[in-house]
């Protein structure tokens, strides 16, 4: 819908020209934080859904029985990949990665607001047009 002018014109959206000069850094790590947090707990879950997934497949079976196969000998009829890459171990694994990229992710943000201030600082920052949407 939009406004009639006084000459009876339908009048032209209002525009804003604003310059993005400074971004809070502290408003940027809580939030790179909970991102990050939430990014951790979608890795260790799809990594816990993949390795269900493998061992429903029969995956870990089929990699035994090739092992077993191809080397052979009454040694490696114990052999089970299971127990070098297992469950826990690989979620454990993945925890720990999944910890260390909470804290990079939330370091990096924090380092790139403080440099976009810094940059903003000496050449003027961001500039952003808005317009008002009458419909």
């Amino acid at each position: 819908m939009s406004f009639p002018a006084t000459d009876g014109r339908p009048r032209s959206p209002r525009r804003a020209r604003l310059r993005l000069t400074r971004i809070d850094p502290w408003s940027v790590m809580k939030t790179a934080f909970l991102l990050s947090i939430a990014f951790a707990i979608v890795t260790v879950v799809s990594v816990a859904m993949v390795w269900q997934v493998l061992g429903a497949a029969g995956v870990w079976d089929s990699i035994n029985s090739t092992v077993q196969e191809g080397i052979g000998g009454e040694d490696i009829q114990s052999f089970q990949v299971q127990d070098y890459v297992g469950t826990s171990r690989v979620l454990g694994f993945t925890m720990l990665v999944a910890a260390i990229d909470v804290i990079l992710i939330t370091a990096v943000a924090t380092l790139t607001a403080f440099l976009y201030n810094m940059a903003a600082a000496l050449l003027g920052g961001v500039e952003v047009t808005l317009a008002e949407d009458h419909g």
